[in-house]
């Protein structure tokens, strides 16, 4: 096993040190956000609800979910390995996914007291500045967190196993990742449903308000905002942390050995102090923009970042790889490490900012194309919705282009060696992390300052119409288009994480395959040839490829699906409560909030769990099925189909949304017209498209690469020896096959029969 010095563990402590601060650091700001006065009585009302909402959703979702984590818990001690490493790898999972839940609860326990703290400041001297200030450190205490416990627990893994630390974080990361997974697809189908069941009923078919209090998906709607987009992306970020750097540790360990794993803490650890550095010179000057302000505050920490981890590489690692006491051959290598490593990193960094820079592109409102998307509403529904798509594809092409030059270029820096090439990968998958603080923090904007508008529109007299309540709604109004392009910039970063940590997994995972297959004394058929092969060539390898392209698709269908289904519950509803209670129109009658947050609840912990058993044992079918090279067709096929939807899904969603609300702001007739209507019915085909498939595969990705690195091994010895248990190996496939595509079916039945219920309950549209 491999043993630290003494200067390495020193290291790793201070590390600790660090992340411990960083959550020192994110309580400070979260006593700064709370210090803003909370508004009105009748915002504090309304904020309130909004708080109930998402407290109960979140604690019923982790009940269901705590039980899951249990089996996956047994389970883990059934795989192969040392017992110290497995039981450690298995209390890693659930701490892993506690950080996980943690985090996302707090991302949405901060979020829901922030909005009307937005909200009111809006309504204050300098308005703008002091808006962006509470939203985007609101995301700051978030990101702060991510960094905090993310560092703590990969060092405090270090600090006790050491050399075997690899092998345990991979539990660390596959809870994270899960869990992740989990929070999003829930988060994302209730919030999305609540979204688009409360436009098409209040905003087409009753000509009222987005945030009109009269509607009674308007509660429901503020709630999955912050269980979808604060605490299910919170959870996301924070399991991207936790893999990259499992992938990072695993590589770094056969390369360079002791330094190779220490060395990605380091440079995660920079992260905290960039982190900090980036909330804090985050300030909206004057009346410019606020996208403006963030990307500014992005760009400069992103800076020294690299510096800093230049100067890291060059005080820690030395200056050759014949120094250091890696397995991997590294013979034909002559090149500095200090040099590739900072380049690496520094790959990483650039790359963060391109894509920053892609996505606001592509999404935000001055961009050439978000505004032609807003031009084709003249002719309707159909033009905003073609035109909506073909920004995706445009636009994926060029972001997954970008994300591939980034992957050739560190190519290139390894000189050809495969397994540093695989760790440099992972370099600038640590590189971008560095940013991961004020990446949550952009994220967490957009749901706070979409609150804050909601807020402040259902609270307002309905008779004051003076010039200062219409500058303050303006203020919001500009916040929230602002954070659907932070939003989605986010999404595109977070799956260019996914990218560059399942890139760095296929050399973990091969390591894993190649030490399993040297423990086989006998090797048995030439069929066995087949089931180990990589090449793209091989039939079966293909047939890998194509089922995890397949498995992308089928995910995505079932997350748009399941919002279809519950946006179609709650549309029925809030027809039934117009038509029932006509005094709701004419504010003599309360809407029925609370009828319509318990649908969601109630239909999105339902609903997610088909997608979540897909993705947990399609790689577990293929795997026992085909074999191991065929599992790594299967992981190929998931990451090139994967970021190309994911990108596709988010940037369509944002430049719908975004050309909504240029309409809104009075183009092509404004608010209430035909343009409108169009670009409305363009937002609420983008939501599930942007708020819960697209987001959803960041973490599935990740979750598929490590179920398939963490079975490699039992793969192998079920099917390589010659006395292989080929029986066992079949049922195991044939059961995972079952429960996947078990669920898949089950899903349709229920889709049936909600269709039938709606059919029967269903009343004409006036």
């Amino acid at each position: 096993m491999l043993t630290l010095g003494a200067d390495s563990i020193t290291i790793v402590a201070v590390i600790a040190v660090i992340a411990l601060a960083s959550l020192v650091c994110a309580a400070v700001l979260r006593k700064q956000v709370l210090a803003y006065g909370d508004g009105t009585a009748a915002m504090q009302d309304i904020a309130r609800g909004v708080q109930e909402g998402a407290s109960a959703y979140l604690s019923r979702q982790f009940r269901t979910l705590a039980l899951f984590a249990v089996v996956v818990f047994g389970l883990l001690f059934l795989l192969p390995g040392d017992g110290d490493v497995r039981i450690g790898r298995s209390i890693a999972f659930l701490v892993g996914a506690g950080f996980s839940a943690a985090i996302g609860y707090l991302g949405m326990w901060l979020a829901v007291r922030a909005n009307v703290r937005v909200a009111a400041a809006a309504t204050g001297p300098d308005g703008r500045a002091t808006g962006a200030r509470i939203a985007f450190r609101t995301g700051g205490v978030v990101g702060m967190s991510v960094v905090g416990l993310g560092l703590f627990g990969a060092a405090v893994v270090v600090l006790i196993y050491r050399g075997d630390a690899p092998a345990v974080l991979e539990g660390f990361g596959f809870g994270a990742a899960l869990l992740a997974m989990f929070m999003r697809v829930g988060g994302g189908i209730f919030t999305k449903a609540a979204d688009v069941g409360a436009d098409l009923v209040g905003k087409v078919e009753q000509g009222i308000p987005e945030d009109d209090p009269r509607n009674a998906a308007t509660i429901a709607d503020n709630v999955g905002d912050n269980v979808g987009d604060c605490a299910g992306m919170a959870a996301d970020l924070f399991e991207s942390y936790a893999v990259t750097l499992v992938a990072a540790l695993i590589l770094g360990k056969a390369v360079m050995g002791e330094q190779g794993l220490v060395f990605p803490l380091v440079v995660t650890a920079i992260g905290a102090f960039v982190a900090l550095l980036g909330v804090l010179i985050t300030r909206v000057r004057g009346t410019e923009s606020g996208l403006r302000a963030i990307n500014r505050g992005f760009y400069i920490s992103a800076v020294v970042g690299a510096v800093l981890a230049g100067l890291a590489a060059f005080a820690y690692l030395p200056d050759s790889f014949a120094a250091m006491g890696g397995t991997a051959d590294l013979s034909g290598v002559t090149s500095d490490p200090r040099v590739v490593a900072s380049l690496a990193v520094l790959v990483g960094i650039v790359l963060a900012g391109i894509i920053l820079w892609v996505t606001g592109y592509f999404t935000g409102t001055d961009s050439k194309p978000t505004r032609h998307v807003a031009a084709t509403s003249k002719t309707g529904a159909a033009t905003v919705v073609l035109s909506g798509i073909g920004v995706g594809f445009e636009s994926a092409v060029y972001t997954a282009g970008i994300i591939a030059a980034a992957i050739c270029g560190v190519f290139l820096l390894a000189g050809g060696s495969i397994w540093l090439s695989l760790f440099l990968v992972a370099l600038a998958g640590c590189g971008l992390l560095t940013t991961v603080g004020v990446i949550v923090a952009m994220d967490t904007f957009g749901p706070v300052s979409d609150n804050a508008q909601g807020i402040y529109e259902m609270s307002r007299d309905v008779s004051a119409n003076d010039a200062e309540e219409g500058e303050a709604a303006q203020i919001l109004t500009d916040l929230d288009a602002v954070g659907n392009t932070t939003k989605a910039i986010t999404k595109g970063i977070a799956i260019a994480t996914a990218v560059l940590a399942a890139t760095a997994l296929f050399g973990s995972y091969a390591d894993a395959v190649e030490k399993a297959v040297a423990e086989v004394t006998t090797v048995g058929s030439g069929l066995v040839g087949s089931m180990l092969s990589y090449e793209i060539i091989s039939p079966v390898t293909l047939v890998g490829v194509i089922l995890g392209a397949a498995t992308v698709f089928l995910f995505s269908g079932l997350a748009i699906d399941a919002v279809t289904r519950a946006a179609g519950a709650i549309v029925m509803e809030v027809r039934r409560q117009f038509r029932e209670h006509p005094g709701i129109m004419t504010y003599e009658e309360r809407p029925e909030y609370g009828r319509v947050v318990d649908i969601c609840t109630k239909d999105s912990l339902r609903e997610l769990a088909t997608p979540g058993l897909l993705a947990a044992f399609a790689p577990i079918a293929v795997g026992f099925g085909l074999g191991v090279g065929p599992l790594a067709g299967f992981l190929a096929g998931t990451i090139g189909a994967g970021v190309l939807m994911a990108i596709f899904l988010a940037n369509s969603g944002g430049a719908w949304d975004n050309a909504k609300k240029i309409v809104e702001d009075g183009a092509y007739g404004g608010k209430g017209s035909e343009a409108h209507a169009a670009t409305v019915i363009g937002d609420t085909v983008g939501d599930p498209f942007k708020d819960t498939a697209g987001p959803a595969i960041n973490p599935l990705i990740k979750v598929m690469n490590l179920v398939s690195l963490l079975i490699a091994p039992a793969v192998v010895m079920l099917s390589v020896p010659a006395d292989a248990n080929h029986t066992l190996r079949i049922g195991i496939a044939l059961v995972a096959a079952a429960i996947a595509f078990g669920a898949v079916v089950l899903s349709r039945l229920r889709a049936a029969r909600v269709d039938a219920e709606q059919s029967a309950d269903a009343v004409p549209v006036r």
